[in-house]
């Protein structure tokens, strides 16, 4: 199996690049640790998409490379994960983790109950957040890296979703499961629409399963009533994970793992 990078630079800037570059802390390893020589041939990410490239010039500052044939990547996860700020080093524990397992989008939620000195820092702390990403990204040889956006708070970030199917992991639901929620239905069964969480569609009719989802974890202590209620109101699916209560980190690593198994790329 070749050694995958993700490039620095590439060009053209748009579309399909024909060359890219290394530079920085990849260029130095791949130059000193891995003594690198023009004509050989490593897996290179480029704009989004994957190539076999050959390397054509070698400096500790810059490995340049020629993309050759596009090779077959798996897709992001199409999860957006909605995940209030917690202790930054469990928060950025769950980056690293959802980011292996294919989330393609993570928003930090400055919630009522995030602990006010994680949200004044938190801004400060997007830059690294996005760097752990990146590196979660090359070491699980992910062909993409989740965007990590500025925090936000929480009545925003739900105005602003688009995601046809929204799911709250809640503390209080007591018998609609993850697994349910995302469990792919019979071709003559029903789907129940987001909108009605304990009826069918309005019209009775199937409906095609979404095909992104947004996923919300909430902060230590959970969220308040009020923001419970902001959830329904923007007519998101309440659901529970089983009987323990989990830390955030977990909760959030266990969900992404269900959706990866349940809500597979090819739809």
């Amino acid at each position: 199996m070749r050694r995958r990078f993700i490039a620095d630079t590439f060009t053209p800037a748009t579309g399909h690049p024909t060359h890219a570059a290394l530079t920085g802390e990849q260029a130095a390893h791949l130059a000193r640790v891995l003594r690198a020589q023009p004509g050989q041939v490593f897996d290179v990410v480029a704009n989004g998409f994957l190539h076999r490239a050959e390397i054509t010039s070698v400096s500790d500052t810059e490995v340049a490379f020629t993309l050759h044939e596009e090779l077959e990547a798996d897709a992001a996860l199409p999860i957006h994960l909605l995940l209030a700020i917690f202790k930054f080093d469990h928060f950025e524990w769950a980056i690293e983790k959802t980011t292996e397992l294919g989330v393609a989008r993570i928003t930090p939620i400055l919630a009522r109950r995030t602990e006010k000195h994680l949200a004044l820092a938190s801004a400060k702390r997007v830059e690294r957040w996005r760097r752990i990403a990146l590196e979660s990204s090359k070491q699980s040889r992910r062909t993409d890296i989740p965007i990590i956006a500025d925090p936000a708070l929480l009545a925003d970030a739900l105005a602003a979703e688009s995601a046809p199917l929204r799911i709250l992991l809640s503390e209080t639901e007591q018998s609609l499961t993850l697994a349910s929620a995302l469990a792919r239905p019979a071709a003559n069964e029903r789907v129940p629409h987001p909108s009605h969480r304990d009826g069918w569609d309005v019209n009775g009719s199937v409906e095609k399963r979404p095909s992104d989802i947004a996923l919300a974890i909430g902060p230590e202590g959970g969220w308040t009533p009020e923001e419970m209620s902001l959830f329904t109101a923007h007519a998101w699916i309440h659901v529970t994970l089983g009987a323990r209560i989990l830390r955030a980190e977990t909760a959030a690593i266990a969900a992404t793992a269900i959706a990866a198994a349940l809500f597979p790329t090819d739809n």
